[in-house]
């Protein structure tokens, strides 16, 4: 089992991650700003079940292939920065007007955890992130690695978890009242495209 001093050290580190805004606060941002509080909390959930695989990829040692792979990394991170890109020009060609009290959110709670969790997966920074950064609070005299690692990104889910549903409700509050102005309505759907879009560039241009 992990010693006290190691598993507080991590947990402090970890705030510090939550409290700085990253791509997956922006990505549930953008969600709820546009489809309301119920899409941003799935896009939360997304991400969260990406990063559970990207734990298990750590732990089985598949994040290992894609550092060490110069091939598997290109491969995983132009993937993933497609599709981001994909989803943010939909976003920005996307005319419909928006359903404000006549109906569900214009995207719904299903499709946004779909997407996040497969923007999540296909993003290479994150299994680097796990791999690189796990291993540093593992201690073999604690136990078994396997069982250390898993613990330490369960709980790093758990943390960016509850950045995200916190941001989500912020977001989807105030999304919710600027919906209802028909200037903001019609350039709501651009600004989240964008914020894909650049989301997308900047993963395909990072570097290992």
């Amino acid at each position: 089992m992990i010693d006290q001093v190691t598993l507080l050290t991590y947990l402090a580190v970890l705030l510090g991650f939550v409290l700085i805004p990253g791509p997956a606060v922006l990505l549930t941002v953008a969600r709820a700003s546009a489809s309301g509080i119920r899409a941003g909390l799935a896009t939360g959930l997304g991400i969260a079940l990406g990063d559970i695989a990207h734990t298990a990829f750590a732990v089985i040692g598949l994040s290992a292939v894609i550092q060490t792979s110069a091939l598997a990394f290109a491969m995983v991170k132009y993937a993933g920065a497609a599709y981001l890109v994909w989803l943010g020009i939909r976003a920005i060609l996307d005319h419909r007007p928006l359903s404000i009290g006549t109906g569900g959110p214009p995207l719904s709670a299903g499709r946004a955890f779909r997407q996040a969790t497969l923007a999540e997966i296909l993003n290479p920074k994150s299994a680097l992130f796990f791999l690189a950064f796990l291993p540093q609070f593992v201690r073999p005299e604690n136990g078994p690695v396997a069982l250390q690692l898993t613990i330490l990104g369960l709980l790093f889910v758990a943390m960016g978890l509850l950045s995200t549903v916190l941001f989500a409700f912020a977001a989807g509050q105030v999304g919710g009242f600027l919906r209802r102005n028909p200037v903001v309505a019609r350039w709501q759907g651009r600004v989240t495209g964008a914020i894909f879009c650049g989301l997308g560039v900047r993963l395909a241009l990072q570097e290992r």
